[in-house]
């Protein structure tokens, strides 16, 4: 179950990365070009964030689920 809940989030993960690069191909490589300029520093801020934000959702499921 876990397997397949893992595989299923990659998957919506692949759907959603992909979105704008089929939809949007210029404006994804100016964001491309301007986030590489950013500092290491930023870019690992905007990280944490994702990924703050991703883990908190994903509690918040599991715990309607629970």
């Amino acid at each position: 179950m876990l397997t397949t809940g893992l595989l299923i989030g990659f998957a919506l993960l692949l759907v959603v990365e992909g979105v704008g690069p089929l939809m949007f191909p210029n404006r994804w490589s100016r964001l491309l070009r301007r986030m590489s300029a950013q500092s290491p520093e930023l870019l690992r801020q905007i990280g944490l964030v994702m990924v703050s934000a991703g883990l908190l959702l994903l509690w918040l499921i599991l715990r309607q689920k629970g």
